[in-house]
């Protein structure tokens, strides 16, 4: 049986493959009411010293859904 996310959960994994300094600290996904996400984390460093992990999340489906008008939304059927 594969791993599952619950709903509204995530997984971050440290990258054991890491090849240069811009690359991810750590990876993993997300489950954000049914729709996933990659999750990317970056160890960074404040100017006070103090360390503190970045999250960068991107939508795992290649296809983005377009924009609705907010006409669409009315559901007018004036012609003008």
């Amino acid at each position: 049986m594969a791993f599952e996310l619950k709903p509204n959960r995530g997984s971050l994994f440290k990258n054991e493959e890491k090849s240069n300094e811009e690359d991810r600290d750590y990876s993993g996904q997300l489950n954000v009411e049914g729709r996933l996400f990659w999750v990317s984390g970056y160890i960074n460093t404040t100017k006070a010293g103090r360390k503190y992990l970045s999250l960068s999340i991107k939508p795992q489906s290649d296809t983005a859904q377009p924009k609705k008008s907010r006409a669409d939304d009315l559901g007018d059927s004036i012609p003008f």
